[in-house]
């Protein structure tokens, strides 16, 4: 497992799901993204070792996920007004896109 893959694919994927809803607000929501990802880079690769060992199961995994919300700050979408909750729902995709990606680079055949 490549660590390096999981981040690269994470940061295109989900600058992806961001800029296809807020295309206005591209630039800023990368900055917020990549703030986040900075942030989260240790614990999101920890997690997915585990995960690739076996120590966690996808629910564990899911749930550690899920427990990063609150780090998932969209600080130009709330300035610009958008309601808490459209951004609820944008950082629970963000979430479960990540969970998925995670689960998709495991299972792939080595």
């Amino acid at each position: 497992m490549n660590i390096e893959t999981l981040t690269q694919e994470l940061k295109e994927k989900l600058k992806t799901l961001l800029t296809n809803s807020y295309k206005d607000y591209k630039p800023q929501l990368e900055k917020d993204l990549n703030n986040f990802l900075k942030t989260s880079a240790e614990k999101l690769e920890r997690w997915t070792i585990l995960y690739a060992n076996g120590d966690i199961n996808e629910e564990e995994l899911e749930w550690l996920l899920k427990s990063q919300l609150d780090l998932v700050s969209l600080q130009t979408l709330q300035t610009a007004g958008i309601s808490k909750i459209k951004l609820n729902t944008l950082k629970n995709n963000i979430i479960k896109l990540i969970f998925e990606i995670i689960i998709n680079l495991i299972s792939k055949p080595k």
